[in-house]
């Protein structure tokens, strides 16, 4: 599940799993409120959560609040994916209990390569299904 606000980000991420020839099913929510709708069916869950931090209605933090005091939903590997190097932020997010942090590269190249990496080793990791 990709949680973004911003169209370019998500059509970036859609692009770079194409050119890397994934099969990965991307559910798109643009805010946290509508990613927190698409999860209550709790049908299909995603596998993990990329999230990003700047967001409108609610914003990542509080949707990881949120998202982490739920029994089901908690168990889902969330990584921030932002452009946001505030360290009061990352240190948040992993007290919170994200499994990552990652930061927005500039170069489409660079964002290729780590959006490779980190799908490569969620794809051979245990995860959790309830």
């Amino acid at each position: 599940m990709l949680i973004e606000d911003d169209m370019i980000e998500v059509m970036k991420l859609n692009r770079a799993i194409i050119s890397l020839k994934l099969n990965h099913e991307i559910i798109e929510a643009n805010n946290g409120e509508q990613a927190l709708k698409v999860l209550e069916q709790k049908e299909n869950l995603p596998d993990i959560i990329l999230l990003d931090l700047n967001m409108p209605k609610i914003n990542g933090i509080e949707f990881l609040k949120i998202l982490k005091v739920d029994d089901r939903l908690k168990y889902i590997p969330t990584i921030i994916l932002t452009t946001s190097n505030n360290q009061r932020d990352l240190l948040e997010c992993y007290k919170i209990g994200i499994a990552g942090y990652i930061l927005k590269p500039l170069k489409y190249e660079d964002y290729v390569s780590k959006i490779e990496k980190l799908l490569s080793y969620w794809s051979v990791n245990e995860l959790i299904k309830l």
